[in-house]
């Protein structure tokens, strides 16, 4: 049996690897090759619109098969397999937005959509191995390592990605547009080459075979039925879920569409990679310092300090006219956006009883990609009805002012506390 050591190291690495994706491709790169090459000939705010709709209809797609593949995963214990079938979704995603042209924008957005099904599709299975392979005091560690080294994963490439798009010559390619596709096409390589550890030394907890006479399809739509029923039981994990869903749009939103919307209000693409390079950096030790933030004044407190945060950055973004402004703005979005993923994932599995651990995650996956339909949505079609992206950002304000409202409510001890008396019961 693989040890706990290589099994977590697999676990980092995999975050290590996909946060490429999450860095070149969805945040920083292939907005602006969007908006400058597959969208040219498109109105500057209707480029910015149809970025975020793709963004919504790979967020809907994501909610909606998260808690069918989650109850599937523990109905049959095959986490990994799942979690393999996605990320080579991803990663062949990712190797083909390198023959996306001019105009291509419909093709690039076909693409992104089923890019981000992989990266999330698997991730609601990559989050429920936390509770497998770290005991309850070592998850905000594990959890908070698991983010940091995505950071670096992610910036590592992306600083690699920025290299080959201003110094495209010295990698032998003829302008910053090829650069931008080669870009994409290393994001897949860099992906699949790091879940090998992870494919190699994770071991899924063993389940006795259970046999079965309908198809995983009918049985992922029956298990999740259950799981509402299941989870209503939980009141603490449920009103944590519905904060989280909230909260964790307007943070998805920022993330997917600040470059985008950086680049309609005329800030050059190397100023906006290099500020989200920045963001990534500044995101490691960050994420560590709110692991131990989490320990000095709990979780829940150091979670509302980061939400507080992001509510500035909201406001902060609407007035943001220069690229010393985006700079500002991207410092402060990866002091705080590490920090809020992984605190809400720890305190989540906190919170999660231990025979459920696949198929609650399978709906932690809902919370987060379900909720992350409205935001890129709303943030599109306020910009298209108005013509300015503007009164879109500033519109997710609503998202964290109401998350932070219904976490206030979440009392973490007595959710702990019905998780162990539904278990004695």
């Amino acid at each position: 049996m693989k040890s706990k050591k290589k099994q977590r190291l697999g676990w980092v690495l995999y975050d290590f690897g996909n946060s490429a994706f999450a860095t070149t491709i969805m945040a920083a790169v292939l907005p602006t090759f969007y908006y400058d090459v597959a969208a040219k000939g498109l109105e500057n705010h209707l480029a910015t619109s149809y970025w975020g709709y793709s963004q919504s209809i790979a967020a809907l797609i994501v909610a909606i098969l998260g808690p069918i593949l989650g109850a599937i995963s523990d109905f049959s214990a095959a986490k990994k397999k799942f979690l393999r079938f996605f990320c080579y979704m991803g990663v062949i995603a990712s190797i083909l937005l390198a023959f996306v042209g001019e105009g291509d924008y419909i093709f690039a957005s076909i693409l992104l959509i089923i890019g981000t099904v992989g990266f999330s599709g698997g991730n609601v299975f990559y989050d429920a191995f936390l509770p497998e392979i770290a005991e309850e005091e070592e998850m905000d560690r594990v959890s908070a390592a698991g983010y940091a080294w995505g950071y670096i994963g992610g910036g590592v490439l992306l600083a690699i990605n920025l290299l080959m798009i201003l110094k495209h010559d010295w990698f032998g390619l003829p302008n910053a547009t090829v650069a931008s596709q080669v870009s994409f096409a290393t994001v897949g390589i860099w992906w699949f080459i790091f879940s090998i550890p992870l494919f190699k030394n994770i071991r899924e907890e063993k389940k006795p075979a259970v046999k079965r006479d309908q198809s995983y399809i009918v049985i992922g739509f029956s298990r999740l039925g259950q799981t509402i029923k299941e989870i209503t039981k939980y009141k603490q994990l449920l009103l944590f879920l519905f904060a989280f869903w909230l909260y964790n749009d307007g943070i998805s939103t920022i993330i997917k569409m600040a470059t985008i919307y950086g680049r309609d209000i005329n800030i050059g693409q190397n100023d906006l990679i290099a500020a989200l390079l920045i963001t990534q950096f500044i995101g490691i030790p960050c994420t560590f310092f709110f692991g131990w933030l989490a320990k000095k004044i709990s979780v829940k407190s150091a979670l509302m300090l980061s939400l507080y945060i992001y509510m500035g950055i909201v406001i902060f973004g609407y007035f943001m006219s220069s690229a010393l402004h985006f700079y500002l703005l991207a410092m402060c979005v990866g002091f705080v956006q590490g920090g809020a993923q992984s605190l809400s994932r720890s305190l989540y599995g906190r919170l999660v009883p231990a025979h459920k651990r696949a198929e609650f995650f399978g709906f932690y996956g809902v919370s987060a990609k379900f909720s992350a339909v409205f935001g890129p949505f709303l943030f599109a079609i306020v910009g298209q009805l108005t013509g300015s992206s503007r009164l879109g950002i500033i519109s997710l304000i609503f998202f964290f002012l109401a998350g932070i409202i219904l976490l206030k409510f979440v009392n973490i001890e007595k959710g702990i506390e019905e998780v162990k008396g539904k278990k004695a019961s």
